[in-house]
């Protein structure tokens, strides 16, 4: 899409119109000859095997291995932010390896076949620690190869994202963790976000594969019980079955400036919410 003489970037609500050879707010994402394009498309910045349980998932396949990748780039602005390193690096900046598709579908093969200490083999690909949404195009392409492979696709993500961009994905995701940064629209704003979009992301999310909720806990930010309430009510109308993580802030990044939340806030805030869900977690605890 184009704007006078600059092209607007579709994936999430921002819509940056960028002028020739300029990136969006993501750093992921920039205008070439027109057309904005995926600037990290294939350059991993992370790459490990992890616990599915890492993810976080609990309800989905656990006891497994998956690989899981990342990239650079974010279009939020998390002050908090534990991987900002990648997320929140400036173009040209963050260190990469060069990886295609093909042959991250092939090293998560290679790692199917090998069991670990403790009986666990990969199950397939994770795309998370930085938002892999500012790159879509990759984790489309890498889905389709590694569900070819009989494997399956995980998505960690802040659902920013428009659900055209969703639905591209959706045919080969089998479940994603979506962070859900509290429940009201100033302090989306002050993350540069809107609840509202990420609200519509989930529910669409939620109708066709596993999905499963993080809420960090930020102290005098998004710690009242009230708020908690609000949004497990609101969970629990798209599904009460859905899961839901509470857990525990540590000063990052630009939020130095208060201390770990309290660790009976947590569990405080995980009872507010087992009012309404039936399956909730605490974590960092």
């Amino acid at each position: 899409m184009r704007e006078g003489k600059k092209a607007v970037c579709p994936v999430c609500f921002h819509h940056c119109a960028l002028a020739e050879g300029q990136y969006g707010r993501c750093r992921a994402r920039k205008n070439v000859n027109g057309t904005v394009v995926c600037d990290s498309y294939g350059k991993a910045t992370a790459l490990a095997l992890d616990p599915i349980e890492k993810k976080p998932l609990r309800h989905f396949m656990p006891g497994s291995l998956i690989l899981s990748v990342g990239s650079y780039g974010c279009n939020l602005s998390c002050p908090f932010c534990q991987n900002h390193d990648i997320s929140m690096g400036e173009p040209g900046e963050t260190e990469y390896r060069k990886i295609s598709p093909e042959q991250l579908a092939e090293l998560a093969a290679v790692y199917r076949e090998r069991e670990d200490g403790y009986g666990r083999r990969n199950i397939g690909v994770a795309f998370t620690y930085n938002e892999p949404l500012t790159g879509y195009e990759f984790v489309r392409d890498t889905a389709r190869l590694v569900r070819e492979r009989g494997m399956k696709n995980v998505l960690v993500t802040n659902g920013t994202a428009e659900l055209s961009v969703l639905e591209e994905l959706l045919p080969f995701i089998d479940a994603m963790n979506i962070d859900l940064k509290g429940f009201t629209e100033g302090y989306y704003r002050k993350l540069g976000g809107s609840l509202e979009a990420v609200k519509a992301f989930i529910r669409r999310a939620a109708g066709e594969c596993h999905v499963e909720l993080t809420t960090l806990i930020v102290p005098g930010e998004n710690d009242s019980e009230k708020e908690m309430e609000r949004e497990a009510e609101w969970i629990a109308s798209v599904d009460p079955e859905s899961v839901l993580h509470v857990t525990r802030f540590f000063p990052r990044y630009k939020m130095t400036d208060r201390e770990p939340t309290d660790v009976k806030t947590v569990y405080r805030l995980r009872d507010t919410a087992a009012k309404y869900l039936k399956n909730v977690y605490t974590g960092n605890c």
